[in-house]
């Protein structure tokens, strides 16, 4: 805490090998899970976010308790309420795991790759159930003609 960040950091993780390496040498723990949770350690290093962060903090202890206390299904069951639970979210009346939720083919078009914008010709199917086709691609401001007036 009185540390500076940077100094911090690394004296924590030493501490945290140096405290590991000796729980498996006393016996008290497989050095298995002490990999394990020093990576998760490490990889909570990489979210930027520090509300997602805490999230993910959280998340793991309730994981790494469902471990200690029922093995890998522990693991599994734990991930399976998570996922109900994020198919349940609702974000301004959509469900938040749109379009692989509720599935929806021609919407999964622009999740992992970027389509170009020519190939979008439908809006997604939870949004654009009024008018369901995009309008072209000539809707800016038109250049006028000799006489002054716009064509």
């Amino acid at each position: 805490m009185r540390l500076p960040k940077t100094i911090g950091q690394a004296v924590s993780i030493v501490g945290g090998l140096v405290i590991g390496q000796a729980a498996v040498n006393a016996g008290y723990v497989a050095p298995i899970p002490v990999i394990v949770v020093a990576m998760t350690a490490i990889a909570s290093f990489t979210i930027p976010s520090y509300a997602a962060g805490v999230s993910i903090r959280i998340l793991r202890f309730f994981l790494l308790l469902l471990a200690s206390i029922l093995g890998g299904v522990g693991i599994m069951l734990g991930l399976m309420v998570i996922l109900i639970h994020l198919c349940s979210l609702r974000s301004f009346g959509v469900p938040y795991l749109t379009p692989f939720a509720p599935l929806s083919t021609g919407d999964i078009k622009d999740t992992f790759i970027r389509v170009p914008w020519w190939a979008m010709v439908t809006r997604p199917r939870l949004f654009g159930y009024k008018e369901p086709v995009r309008e072209g691609n000539a809707q800016g401001p038109t250049k006028p003609d000799k006489r002054g007036e716009e064509s």
